[in-house]
């Protein structure tokens, strides 16, 4: 177990990662709230909650339940579960526990930031996704339509516990899908992660989580890093949108139904090694280290059918544009990235068909 410090200006606060992570949370059984919440789904909950409970000590929580599902970030489960807090008399000295992955990080997140203007949250991320970024950061955010995160806020935690242990009864796409955005960390990182994700790719399954706590730690400590620098993404955080800007238009292209998001993210990287290949920023063989890595994580649902116009044309939409401006983040070499602005629409159109015809021959 690795305990890990976010620090910043304005905030300081622990990241624990590893077996026995859970036991952090009896500070907060006995540090003074009036009451405490666990905001999960319920599935999830029946499998985890004795073993949560009997480690966290929050054994007088009460809980709110919401369906799984990108559906619940809305602006209407926002309502409904602030009606559900103050129905069960949840107050100003309230804690809120985000027991869930992404989507229970980001709504619980943004409803602690919201209820009463501002009530204490706690993130116990259960993805691998939500355990190496998303939980990490203070970012809370809900959809509105289409436009996935439109509404949110900076909110940070006051922990987050993530114990891998949790991960054993994910399925093995949804397991080995938060892996892409390892790989984006890695990539981010350097060499060491590099080489670490390489190593570790014969042992990821769901049913050997529990050993990866090491490299879980070394992902999550990136996110921890770049965020103590830049709480605010005014200009070093961005580096973690690497794989964003084409994963996210992939998303939206789709409905949300074709891709999790890691796997989003993992065509996003392709097309940004792509890219930055094709502009004369990424070595040929680079890029195809960082590709050979991504295809060994695991099959990526296919891009092939989907209109390239269509793709393109949500890109400026991305929400960290500014004027219609992307500013792409392209890595040059592992361990090395550049955010670059106005790149020329047609090199962007000549990477996505390229990655695109690559898997209609596969």
């Amino acid at each position: 177990m690795q305990r890990l410090g976010v620090t910043s200006e304005t905030v300081h606060y622990d990241v624990v990662v590893g077996r026995g992570a859970w036991r952090a949370l009896r500070e907060f059984a006995r540090s003074g709230y009036t009451s405490v919440f666990l905001l999960t789904e319920r599935g999830l909950w029946n499998h985890w909650q004795e073993p949560f409970l009997r480690s966290s000590g929050l054994k007088t929580a009460q809980r709110v339940f919401v369906p799984s599902g990108e559906a619940s970030k809305s602006l209407r489960m926002v309502e409904q579960v602030a009606g559900e807090l103050l129905a069960q008399g949840a107050d100003r000295r309230s804690l809120l526990v985000a027991f869930g992955g992404g989507v229970i990080g980001d709504l619980g997140g943004f409803v602690a930031s919201t209820y009463m203007r501002g009530i204490d949250c706690v993130q116990v991320p259960t993805t691998v996704v939500a355990q190496v970024d998303s939980s990490i950061g203070g970012k809370t955010a809900v959809n509105v339509g289409a436009m996935k995160n439109l509404i949110g806020t900076f909110y940070p935690p006051r922990l987050v516990a993530a114990d891998p242990v949790v991960l054993t009864t994910l399925d093995e796409r949804a397991f080995r899908s938060g892996f892409f955005e390892v790989v984006k960390h890695a990539v981010l990182s350097g060499p060491r992660l590099f080489d670490e994700v390489e190593c570790a790719l014969d042992s990821l399954r769901p049913e050997r989580a529990a050993s990866l706590g090491p490299l879980l730690a070394h992902a999550a400590s990136v996110k921890v890093d770049v965020v103590s620098r830049d709480e605010k993404e005014a200009g070093l955080r961005r580096v973690l949108n690497l794989g964003h800007t084409f994963g996210h238009a992939l998303e939206e292209a789709t409905g949300y139904r074709r891709f999790l998001h890691g796997e989003a993210v993992g065509w996003g990287l392709l097309g940004a090694v792509r890219l930055a290949e094709l502009l004369g920023l990424m070595s040929p063989a680079s890029s195809q280290k960082v590709v050979a890595l991504i295809r060994r994580v695991g099959p990526l649902p296919s891009i092939g059918d989907l209109k390239a116009g269509r793709v393109l044309k949500l890109l400026p939409r991305d929400k960290k544009a500014v004027g219609g401006r992307i500013h792409w983040v392209l890595p040059e070499r592992i361990g090395k990235v550049r955010i670059v602005a106005d790149v020329p629409p047609a090199a962007v159109g000549a990477a996505f068909r390229d990655i695109q015809r690559a898997d209609r021959h596969e």
